[in-house]
């Protein structure tokens, strides 16, 4: 077995309706209800003018600054996938650019997450197709290898999984675990139905703010 240099295919990928669900609920909520502890980092930011990501992770781990396994997950990717880059933190080369880009979205990829730098901003930052990375370079990538497509990979901390919920927005970038997504969703609606109270009682007749002196009380807030 090639460690290191190697495409694995035939990985499960989360149910559409899953993703569906989950495109409709801001990545601060859906972070919150993974107990804050599952997101790729404030590095991670997007470069595109807009829009909503909302798919099923392609991952794919490669050495820095070479872009050679990006273009085969590119090659193998489904409509509906996210490709999901780890590059190292790396900046120094882009990994992406606008060729690379242009051929995944007419394969119906919905979205890039990049561990590392894109280039041909002129054109990726005045479209709405997702693309999030750590940083700008014009520098480009080589195409030698090694790399690996379809692994479990690490986003400053964030576990991804092939197959798992990729969302994104303007706050950045979370992924839901294939195996937990229905219990993560179901908390995220109560989130969000909770959160629409409060937005409403604002407006109306008031935010009860007595739990903010009964936090303080409760750890021993001279005061209050």
């Amino acid at each position: 077995m090639a460690l290191g240099f190697r495409v694995l295919k035939g990985h499960q990928r989360s149910d559409q309706s899953l993703v569906e669900a989950f495109s409709k609920i801001p990545t601060a909520i859906i972070s919150d209800n993974l107990n804050r502890m599952v997101a790729a980092g404030p590095r991670i930011k997007p470069l595109h003018t807009g829009g909503g990501l909302a798919g099923t992770a392609v991952t794919v781990k490669t050495r820095p600054g070479d872009n050679l396994m990006i273009h085969k997950a590119a090659d193998i990717a489904e409509p509906g996938d996210v490709l999901v880059v780890d590059g190292g933190e790396d900046l120094t080369n882009a990994l992406i650019g606008e060729l690379i880009v242009t051929h995944a979205r007419s394969r119906g990829v919905v979205g890039f997450v990049i561990n590392g730098a894109a280039r041909d901003i002129d054109v990726i930052g005045t479209d709405v197709f997702p693309v999030y990375a750590g940083g700008i370079s014009h520098r480009g990538p080589y195409k030698d290898g090694p790399g690996e497509v379809n692994v479990p990979i690490a986003l400053d901390g964030m576990i991804i999984e092939p197959g798992d919920i990729v969302i994104g927005d303007l706050d950045g970038v979370v992924s839901i675990p294939r195996l937990q997504a229905d219990t993560v969703l179901k908390a995220c609606l109560q989130q969000v139905e909770k959160e629409t109270g409060i937005l409403q009682a604002i407006h109306g007749e008031g935010w009860d703010r007595r739990w903010v002196d009964e936090i303080l009380k409760a750890k021993g807030c001279e005061g209050v």
